[in-house]
């Protein structure tokens, strides 16, 4: 980085508020205290993470090894869908995060990609057994999280995929490669079931991770933005899309992160499960934080592992920096340890 950007990322608080912390080493948590960071881990169903509920408790027990420093998001589990008392227990589930302190609620894409009922079909995001869920955030204030869907390149072949985290991840994961899976629900479908749920719950507090699935293009941001006000997003695992397009149009990219800077929050979507050396995580977790920091702080000729082409930094303001960093997380997510 050069000295000014090194300057300002030294010199604003900074929150990644989207990572996973899996295990109960503080390794990341050192790392964020090294560089100035805060750290948001959210439970989340994935099949070979930990239960949702342990997910929980290893964010309690960190929190308590390094103060300060660790917030968590709650989230409900899809398992027992269909009896009679699941919206019972994942109230219920929900009502024990936030008395534990959960900053927000997080719904993932089993629904929508994995969950069926017993006809087969898909269970989506609108369906009316997901409502209470939804009344009870609504009513409460409590912002509802959502990675619905998956980026566009999840519906391509591999080698048309734009960016190179994408085709190695679908590589390694075809059970989630819907170009595999035309029998399951479109790219559309999914988004257009999320956004029917914003439609009814119309003061919902709410977050669409990953650039709500519209990350291959900044106009779609900016009109599903427009569409919901009061919505924000966040850029976990996917400011290489703003890398890839700022590659043919960097001022394009410049303005819109300018003119919906104060709905955009910074997160990587960092896993710590325990599987890499302490060494090699915090050395992932450093680069990614300072390059990604680069490229909004820096007009600089930049490359990433992630994007074929050298593409050109944003050159944000000090005070644009301050929102995406920290202000938007701390405004959509109230509760975040100090």
């Amino acid at each position: 980085m050069l000295k000014r950007t090194e300057e300002l990322y030294r010199g604003i608080d900074k929150i990644d508020a989207h990572i996973h912390q899996n295990s109960r080493r503080t390794t990341l948590l050192q790392e964020a205290e090294q560089e100035g960071f805060r750290l948001v881990t959210i439970n989340t169903e994935v099949p070979d993470f930990p239960t949702t509920d342990e997910q929980r408790e290893i964010a309690l027990d960190i929190e308590k090894l390094k103060p300060g420093l660790l917030s968590f998001m709650a989230t409900f589990s899809a398992n027992g869908w269909g009896e009679p008392d699941w919206q019972i227990k994942s109230l219920a589930q929900i009502e024990t995060g936030i008395k534990k302190g959960a900053v927000s609620v997080k719904i993932w894409k089993n629904f929508g990609m994995e969950l069926r009922d017993s006809d087969g079909n898909f269970v989506m995001a609108d369906h009316p057994s997901l409502n209470p869920i939804y009344e009870t955030l609504e009513k409460n204030g409590i912002t509802l999280i959502a990675h619905i869907g998956e980026p566009k390149n999840c519906w391509l072949p591999i080698e048309e995929m734009t960016v190179n985290g994408d085709r190695d991840y679908f590589s390694r994961n075809p059970r989630y490669h819907m170009y595999l899976h035309k029998e399951y629900p479109s790219y559309e479908e999914h988004l257009q079931a999320r956004d029917r749920v914003l439609k009814k719950f119309n003061n919902l507090r709410f977050v669409g991770a990953h650039l709500a699935s519209h990350e291959w293009s900044v106009d779609k941001v900016a009109e599903w933005l427009d569409t919901f006000p009061e919505a924000g997003v966040d850029l976990a695992e996917r400011v290489c899309h703003l890398q890839y397009q700022a590659v043919e149009n960097q001022p394009k990219i410049k303005a819109f992160v300018e003119k919906y800077q104060d709905r955009i929050i910074y997160g990587t979507d960092q896993i710590d499960d325990g599987s890499l050396p302490d060494d090699e995580l915090r050395t992932a977790i450093r680069k990614k934080w300072h390059e990604e920091f680069q490229f909004f702080a820096e007009d600089s000729l930049q490359i990433s592992k992630q994007v074929d082409k050298p593409f050109q930094g944003l050159g944000l303001q000090k005070s644009v920096l301050n929102k995406i960093f920290s202000q938007n997380a701390l405004r959509y997510y109230p509760g975040i340890v100090k």
